[in-house]
């Protein structure tokens, strides 16, 4: 069993990732949040400091990249490997915001087979890197992942990662488990689940039906519970309000470190969307905390909430 951190823009950053690492185990691999794919006179990598090899020193770390031309992951890959040294790589074909789609790009470029056959086919046939593939069931149509799924079976990729949902769900309602189950029986590639994952009982539920996955992205669940990993494989020791007390106050103190007071308040208010699941708070209560606009006022209400 392998847990892998999933990429959320604008939130998994290296230090995000590398703060999360130092307080909860059961953690082996992550994708980065996506990087845009250019020609090679564009290219400026010097500053994506999100995979610099200094800042991923933990656990294997995989760039994901965005875009929709063949020739622009060439270049791309072959720059970052020659820079940094990966020799994997990941695309993003399942972002669902509507900018991203707009550009035929994410899940906007899912209806379309022959693109992402040719994007495949350049990066494994003109590179010698490891290749995979994050995608969902399809922008509008279950079909279109089939179809994707059974023009990619030959090609030697990785894995691929799959989210049981349409991009115009983005993140609503259930995950659709039936269309999962036909992408599951097609394809001959080493599928990585991820989707709505956020308890054992989850877990055992998917395991059973899916019995030859033995890779699981958690994304949403490992915030709503930084300890799930652990739980999942059977190693979580300790008080968990006790480490998560120590965790929450140390990353903070990072974020202080490196931001301001005001960008802290606003990336912590983004993380307590996730954090009022462990501790039940209700949604009058975390409305109380995110209306704070003081940094010392909410830093201390936050604290309250912690040490409960």
């Amino acid at each position: 069993m392998r847990i892998w951190l999933a990429p959320l823009h604008g939130i998994t950053n290296y230090m995000f990732r590398n703060s999360l690492y130092r307080h909860v185990g059961g953690i082996d691999c992550c994708v980065t949040p996506f990087l845009p794919v250019q020609e090679t006179a564009k290219l400026n990598i010097r500053n994506w400091r999100d995979i610099w090899p200094k800042n991923n020193t933990d656990i294997l770390t995989i760039p994901q990249l965005m875009g929709n031309k063949p020739a622009h992951f060439v270049d791309t890959m072959r720059m970052v490997h020659d820079m940094y040294g990966y020799e994997a790589f990941n695309w993003n074909i399942g972002c669902p915001v509507a900018q991203v789609v707009r550009r035929r790009r994410g899940c906007g470029i899912m209806p379309d087979a022959d693109a992402v056959e040719a994007v495949v086919r350049t990066v494994t046939t003109q590179t010698p890197f490891r290749f995979s593939v994050k995608m969902r069931l399809g922008l509008k149509e279950p079909s279109e992942g089939l179809e994707i799924l059974e023009r990619l079976n030959d090609y030697p990729l990785d894995f691929i990662v799959i989210h049981p949902r349409l991009g115009t769900q983005m993140y609503e309602g259930e995950p659709d488990l039936d269309h999962m189950d036909l992408l599951y029986q097609h394809t001959r590639h080493r599928l990585i689940y991820s989707g709505d994952l956020f308890s054992m009982d989850d877990y055992l539920k998917l395991q059973n039906r899916y019995p030859k996955i033995d890779d699981w992205m958690l994304g949403r669940g490992l915030l709503r519970n930084p300890f799930l990993a652990e739980e999942l494989k059977g190693c979580f020791s300790g008080d968990a309000k006790q480490r998560f007390s120590k965790y929450y106050q140390l990353w903070t103190q990072e974020l202080l470190d490196s931001v301001k007071e005001r960008s802290t308040m606003a990336k912590l208010k983004e993380l307590w969307h996730y954090y009022a699941c462990f501790f039940k708070l209700s949604p009058e209560q975390l409305q109380q905390l995110l209306r704070i606009n003081d940094w010392e006022q909410f830093f201390d209400r936050s604290l309250q909430f912690v040490r409960s």
